[in-house]
């Protein structure tokens, strides 16, 4: 079976160092994330299959309930389930949470944004069943930085998915990131206040910000984009819709049977 464009060949040996190019590197479980959750050492993308024999399981502290398989629950902890965050769409409290990692001059980030996140918000957002937290992952340079800012930006005035639209559209990558460029796409985004969008982007916070988002990712071992963390089950580059349907709907099912588990035991 052929993977889907945008998944890189698992190496055994992982880089140390950040990637210059994505698509390069797999998701990898990084050594601290692992020594924390006392579990498996690295994972591939062997952590996308659905099937027992493939992956391994790992316990879960209800009884008689096990997670997906190729889950691990230190990276279920990620989910910030911040109910202000500008960069998130969903219930804070939706029992599953897809967290993404992503670059906007990234092609297959953009791939994603239009043909495959729609669907699964009509399906699974609005439904409450989903949350999408969104990681800025600058991998491509200057560029793919200031437009992280610039959407970061954007969130501070409540129009951080408008402005994520608009820089996902088709073509617009291709017209680049520059500081014009960046505020004509806050403008069609609906940001009120252009004046301060551009303050914002060339703050401290939105550095920090992006630094932050940025740094979690690297210490995953995540170095291609797009990737993602699925209630603690990773997911690399554009997958097909249907991955990442199976995905959510068995971290539902798992999180429903784990509570009707825990309400059984009076716990």
């Amino acid at each position: 079976m052929s993977k889907p464009k945008g998944t890189p060949a698992p190496k055994s040996k992982p880089s140390k160092s950040k990637p210059s190019k994505a698509g390069k590197k797999p998701f990898l479980i990084g050594a601290a994330v692992v020594a924390a959750a006392a579990v498996l050492g690295v994972a591939s993308y062997q952590a996308t299959s659905s099937d027992p024999k493939k992956s391994d399981s790992v316990a879960s502290s209800s009884d008689a309930v096990e997670p997906p398989a190729g889950t691990f629950p230190e990276l279920e902890k990620l989910a910030r389930r911040d109910g202000r965050d500008p960069l998130a769409q969903g219930r804070a409290d939706a029992p599953v949470v897809m967290i993404e990692y992503a670059d906007f001059k990234c092609s297959y980030c953009g791939k994603f944004a239009r043909d495959t996140e729609p669907a699964l918000v009509k399906k699974y957002v609005d439904a409450g069943t989903l949350r999408i937290e969104w990681r800025n992952m600058p991998i491509f340079g200057a560029e793919s930085e200031a437009a992280a800012r610039a959407a970061w930006a954007a969130g501070q005035q409540g129009r951080f998915w408008q402005f994520h639209s608009a820089a996902y559209a088709k073509g617009a990558k291709e017209k680049g990131f520059g500081k014009d460029r960046l505020r004509e796409l806050a403008k069609e985004a609906g940001v009120a206040d252009l004046d301060r969008f551009v303050r914002d982007a060339d703050g401290d916070a939105a550095k920090a910000a992006v630094k932050k988002d940025q740094d979690e990712a690297y210490a995953l071992g995540a170095t291609s984009t797009p990737s993602f963390v699925v209630n603690g089950r990773p997911l690399a580059g554009a997958q097909p819709l249907d991955t990442f349907a199976q995905a959510i709907d068995e971290a539902a099912k798992y999180k429903a049977a784990q509570a009707a588990a825990t309400k059984g035991t009076g716990k």
